[in-house]
């Protein structure tokens, strides 16, 4: 028919769009994440897991990065949340929502067409002319119509909303990357911050026995005389108070239980099954470091950025293209009967074939401000990228500098440990045998109380910090199976 050919040379001139193409954002200029050059390796100090960390500069970071620890009660909880956090599927079924509206967009590539059965009973009054051959006034009317329309996209405007879609479908996909990189980030320092909690919790335990021990020491002292009960009080307080610290650490790794159960989708009731130790976690000794370049393909969150930043650019196109003429070709057809069995028989066929163009002519500059309205969102999606970048960057760069530091707090710590466990041994055996006075004693078991604990600490933090360099690096997602074979 002509209007289908007239529709298909409208549609051939619809090849280009109006509105400007997305250019892909350039990499960063920098080629470092620091003003420094990194180190080869971090300090080191013996034992108390103080190896030495070595960064290797251009390196790809493993999907499953989380397995560097080497700890089979985290790979296990990890693998238990991917499949149950409600947060991660409240991610997934935004994406399928964001890919859906792209297919329902993309129907308007297409014709609609649209079947139709009307049948009626109708009373015609005498004083009019009866519509029937016969001159009846009562009748029944049996329809059957086939209705086609079509909207070419001459300037691009179904393109661009499409593109846009398009665009916000990858956002999400992104979103999706980043809720999974956030889950097992937080997961992986859950799980050391328990370990740090617990291993606190011993050394508290330690003092606690020790303080004691030594205020048992102390009571049979003043029981012969050898002592005053001044003395013995100090170390009842000193006892009291390394008894008070330990409900607050208590409280702490309860809370972190309930964290890690319901960030693998459970109860805080539900007992998990994992326990995490310090000793049982092993420091990762390489770290790969993505070349500064990549980090923005490598980045959900500037990936997502990035995606947005399209999304408003194809807006600008639909604001554009909203100010020029709509064209809508038409066309219907069939058959209208005064008995059903008649209907599609010679006779009885009826059909129209149109076309309609339509352009505003006024609208008080609605359609204009709406232009310049996607054209500053696309400022702002551009400022917002560029923030992203920055804010991506500086998270590297404190996680690299914490590495390091993070060694070197633990070589001091480790240091302050052994000097103060030996000066503590030196003063209470001073002590015994009247060289010093109980105020030693006390000062020394202090600082050997503050020296494990921060000891402790300082373990952790090399743990966490690492985990946060992967996550800062994006997490290695783009290295995973399903990952990879989706379509962006």
């Amino acid at each position: 028919m002509r209007w289908v050919a007239l529709a298909l040379v409208l549609a051939s001139a619809g090849g280009c769009a109006v509105g400007p193409d997305f250019q892909q954002p350039a990499a960063p200029a920098t080629n470092r994440y620091v003003a420094e050059s990194l180190p080869p390796e971090t300090a080191s100090s013996e034992g108390v897991a103080g190896a030495a960390q070595r960064f290797a500069e251009g390196k790809g970071l493993a999907a499953e990065w989380w397995t560097l620890f080497r700890s089979e009660p985290l790979n296990d909880l990890i693998k238990a949340a991917l499949t149950a956090n409600p947060d991660l599927q409240a991610a997934e079924a935004a994406l399928r929502v964001a890919r859906e509206n792209v297919l329902a967009q993309q129907g308007a590539y297409f014709p609609t067409v649209e079947a139709q059965f009307n049948p009626t009973r109708q009373s015609t009054a005498p004083t009019l002319a009866s519509p029937l051959a016969e001159n009846s006034y009562l009748f029944s009317l049996h329809t059957a119509q086939l209705s086609v329309s079509y909207v070419p996209d001459v300037f691009g405007l179904n393109k661009r909303q499409v593109e846009s879609l398009s665009a916000q479908a990858e956002a999400q996909q992104f979103t999706r990357e980043a809720a999974y990189l956030t889950l097992t980030s937080n997961i992986v320092v859950a799980a050391i911050q328990e370990a740090s909690l617990r291993a606190q919790q011993e050394a508290t335990q330690r003092i606690i026995s020790i303080a004691n021990e030594q205020l048992e020491m102390m009571r049979r002292q003043q029981a012969v005389g050898q002592i005053g009960a001044a003395d013995v009080a100090l170390q009842e307080t000193a006892l009291a108070q390394a008894q008070a610290a330990l409900p607050p650490l208590e409280k702490q790794l309860a809370q972190q239980r309930h964290l890690l159960s319901v960030l693998a989708g459970r109860f805080p009731s539900e007992e998990l099954s994992q326990r995490f130790e310090l000793a049982a976690l092993e420091l990762p000794e390489e770290l790969p470091v993505s070349l500064p370049s990549r980090l923005v393909e490598q980045r959900p969150d500037i990936r997502a950025a990035e995606a947005q930043l399209h999304s408003a650019s194809a807006q600008i196109g639909v604001a554009t293209a909203n100010r020029l003429p709509n064209i809508t070709l038409t066309a219907s057809g069939g058959s209208a009967a005064l008995e059903f069995a008649k209907l599609f028989s010679p006779g009885t066929w009826f059909w129209s074939v149109g076309a309609s163009i339509a352009q505003t002519l006024f609208d008080g500059g609605t359609l204009l401000h709406k232009q310049r309205a996607a054209e500053a969102a696309y400022d702002q999606a551009s400022a917002q990228y560029r923030s992203t970048v920055l804010t991506a960057f500086q998270n590297v760069a404190d996680t690299l500098t914490a590495i390091q530091s993070d060694a070197s707090a633990l070589r001091a710590a480790a240091a302050a440990e052994r000097g103060a466990t030996k000066s503590l041994m030196i003063a209470r055996q001073q002590w015994k045998t009247g060289a010093a006075g109980y105020l030693t004693v006390l000062a020394a078991e202090q600082t050997y109380q503050q020296a494990a604990i921060t000891l402790v600490q300082a373990r952790a933090n090399r743990f966490s910090d690492t985990a946060a360099l992967f996550q800062a690096l994006g997490g290695g997602w783009w290295n995973r199976a399903e990952a990879s074979s989706a379509s962006y």
